[in-house]
């Protein structure tokens, strides 16, 4: 299972060969066992069969490749719509608008998905996350029937892998890793060495070569606001009121 876990690499290009309604139940029976905070399973799964839901759902997304291309394409939404009935039948309802009944339902989303990415590839297959989902998340709400209080947070691919790509190396335990308290004071050395590892991996892999280190790549990531519609989408499906 470690070994499963460190070989961990995203799949982008799947063979043409279908996954079993069964297998795909299996894998979300068994992605639900992840843990739950206060046992609430905030969340729910779109399977977008239909052709034409999945051709936009790819052209919404921006990944048409990788969507139409794989065996499933799923969305993963933060949910708590089914609290709300939950919450009616003993005449009450759910504070959804607060911040942390939101992350309560983005971290369960979360677990679920990496339970389901585990199961997937225990079994031979292969995954991609699509957080392109994000690029267009209100007409993707429309197009997947989704009302107030759910969200959705990222897609998945799904497929029997037709490609092997090379396993990322992550940082340092040592920079994720403290000790009592926060140290800052040894980013510097870890991320000047760090750098000089990813660099190496770029330059060595089989596709996409490039030069450039970790914190260059995030520093051109991070120093830009990206999606800023994102809080005003949340807001009007119900979560961060409070």
């Amino acid at each position: 299972m470690l070994e499963l876990l460190k070989s961990h690499a995203s799949v982008r290009k799947y063979k043409n060969e279908p996954i079993r309604d069964e297998t795909l139940h299996e894998l979300i029976a068994t992605a639900q066992h992840a843990a739950s905070s206060h046992f609430v399973q905030a969340y729910s799964i779109v399977d977008v069969t239909d052709s034409n839901k999945r051709d936009k759902l790819a052209e919404l997304s921006k990944n048409p490749v990788q969507i139409k291309g794989a065996a499933r394409a799923l969305v993963f939404c933060a949910d708590l719509k089914r609290l709300d009935y939950a919450a009616q039948k003993h005449g009450k309802t759910v504070e959804a608008g607060t911040t942390e009944n939101f992350m309560v339902a983005v971290i369960d989303t979360a677990l679920l998905a990496q339970n389901f990415v585990v199961a997937a590839e225990a079994k031979g297959y292969g995954i991609c996350y699509i957080g392109g989902v994000r690029n267009n998340p209100e007409p993707i709400s429309e197009l997947l029937g989704l009302p107030d209080h759910v969200i959705p947070l990222f897609g998945l691919t799904l497929g029997v892998p037709d490609e092997a790509n090379e396993v990322k190396p992550r940082l340092p335990v040592e920079a994720v890793l403290h000790t009592n308290e926060y140290n800052e004071a040894k980013y510097e050395e870890l991320l000047t060495a760090y750098d000089d590892v990813i660099r190496t991996y770029y330059a060595k892999r089989s596709t996409n070569n490039k030069s450039a280190g970790w914190t260059e790549g995030m520093a051109d990531y991070l120093s830009k606001p990206r999606r800023e519609y994102m809080l005003d989408f949340v807001k009007s499906k119900g979560f961060l009121q409070k």
